[in-house]
């Protein structure tokens, strides 16, 4: 089962799910988490304590909203608009991710918090 949690990025608050498969599961055992980020094009990402193959549902065929986990960095990656991979609006990773979630509205706005100092995911109540 899908587990419902909050994206919080200054005074922004996103809901999100995070799937059920191997990875998700690994990473919502983890929340909360709280991360400074990086920025690359229209996606933050930031390293996380956890380490992963790549799975099933490994993909750089991304969409604005998806949560992906990428291994070679053992990071998640919040993908909210093209990436300087891209050549469309469209996001696309550095490299495959597992897609462990999505934020089903809203990603977009996270654009505007590019210059915040942290990120928190915690589970929804």
């Amino acid at each position: 089962m899908s587990v419902p949690v909050k994206i919080k990025i200054g005074d922004l608050v996103l809901d999100a799910l995070l799937f059920d498969t191997p990875t998700g599961r690994a990473v919502s055992e983890m929340l909360p988490i709280e991360s400074s980020f990086n920025v690359w094009g229209d996606e933050f990402y930031f390293e996380i304590d956890l380490s992963m193959e790549l799975d099933e549902t490994a993909t750089t065929d991304v969409n604005i909203g998806d949560i992906g986990y990428w291994p070679p960095g053992r990071a998640i990656a919040i993908f909210f608009g093209p990436t300087p991979m891209s050549t469309t609006d469209k996001p696309v990773p550095a490299s495959e991710v597992n897609i462990i979630g999505r934020i089903p509205s809203g990603a977009e706005r996270l654009k505007e918090y590019k210059g915040a100092e942290k990120i928190i995911l915690t589970r929804s109540e």
